[in-house]
């Protein structure tokens, strides 16, 4: 057996694993535990479409790529059909909550998906993730999912959960320009200097070795004491809890691989390159803009491409320190014990992740010239 088609059995075997599993749970409100389904039991003959998610790979990969998102698609659509046949004749707070095996399927099954596009070219895998999204839009505009408890929770808090998610965006971006406002010239200044870079590195090092829950706690009295000097300064909205420590501890993470990578990207450049150009009568500043620079790019967006994951994920510590976003909806729902809360969280907050580190690795890849 081939590596890939051991690959996909193995999937394969993680989605019948999901469905062996609890799927589904029914319970009398969002709070109480409730009865487990495994995925046979709750969507019964539909599981077997699972099955054609391991059809051997003789046909075209588009069709196989096809076959397997079909798949996924009707595996979403029985869960959310049977969600709703158990709650028939239930009492308005029952909820139908999503199970372990679930995530479990779902995670295998899309990578399944995933193992087959990665055969399509580029434009192939282009138009199978739109195709995804398309599929997973029909099935929420039909109302499919209405009845998962996950969904219900959504509706009650459609606009709380849409606050919180461009503000978890507005503090991951400020963290992240605020680091490259320190790193930047920092590395420049390590570039110029290399006696400087070591203790710059080990500055910046220290704070990686600090609990981020701690350095988050510890920026608040630090922050007052600022402010009890400085009282001027609330007039531009720094504060001791809030926004403020989200930002200066996420940045303070983020400045050790922006450092790194600027750096590394200025003396990746060939030594010959640069004496060619210096030959030419090219300045430090034209070698710099001409030779170092695009040299550096793709080791640059490789370093950018792990401070913006941190980035998303860092400051869901913010829900801690009253900056809200995210993070706060995870631990309302920590507080709780609300599972599908703390999922309204999370599950962007993944989904923020995977995404931006996709987009920041086709910016490194183009960049570095590769496929």
């Amino acid at each position: 057996m081939k590596a890939g088609e051991a690959g996909r059995a193995l999937l394969w075997l993680g989605v019948l694993a999901g469905l062996a599993l609890p799927w589904l749970t029914v319970a009398p409100n969002r709070l109480l535990p409730g009865l487990a389904m495994s995925g046979f039991a709750a969507i019964g003959w539909t599981a077997l479409l699972a099955l054609v998610l391991a059809v051997p790979q003789r046909v075209p990969a588009w069709l196989g790529a096809a076959t397997a998102l079909g798949g996924v698609a009707f595996l979403l659509a029985a869960t959310g059909w049977a969600a709703a046949t158990s709650l028939e004749g239930l009492a308005p707070a029952a909820r139908a909550g999503l199970g372990g095996g679930f995530w479990l399927g779902l995670v295998a099954a899309a990578a399944l998906v995933a193992a087959r596009g990665a055969a399509l070219p580029g434009l192939g895998r282009s138009i199978l993730a739109i195709a995804a999204l398309l599929a997973l839009a029909l099935l929420w505009r039909a109302g499919t999912f209405a009845a998962l408890s996950l969904v219900v929770e959504y509706r009650a808090r459609e606009a709380a959960v849409h606050a919180a998610l461009l503000r978890h965006l507005a503090l991951a971006g400020a963290a992240l320009a605020l680091a490259l406002l320190l790193a930047v010239p920092l590395a420049w200044a390590g570039f110029r200097r290399p006696g400087a870079a070591g203790a710059v590195g080990a500055s910046l090092g220290a704070v990686q070795v600090v609990p981020a829950i701690a350095l988050f706690a510890a920026l608040i009295p630090l922050l007052a004491g600022l402010l009890a000097l400085f009282p001027s300064l609330r007039n531009l909205g720094l504060g001791a809890i809030g926004p403020a420590p989200a930002v200066l501890a996420t940045a303070g993470y983020l400045a050790l691989p922006l450092w790194r990578s600027v750096l590394g990207g200025l003396t990746a450049a060939d030594p010959a390159a640069v004496a060619a150009a210096r030959a030419m009568g090219l300045t430090e500043g034209g070698i710099t803009r001409e030779v170092r620079l695009p040299l550096a790019l793709p080791v640059f967006a490789g370093g950018l491409r792990v401070a913006v994951v941190q980035a998303i994920g860092l400051v869901t510590l913010g829900g801690l320190v009253g900056a809200g976003g995210l993070g706060a909806l995870v631990f309302e729902g920590l507080s709780q014990f609300a599972t599908d809360l703390m999922l309204l969280g999370a599950l962007p907050i993944m989904a923020l992740a995977l995404v931006a580190d996709a987009l920041v690795r086709a910016l490194e890849h183009r960049l570095g010239g590769t496929a």
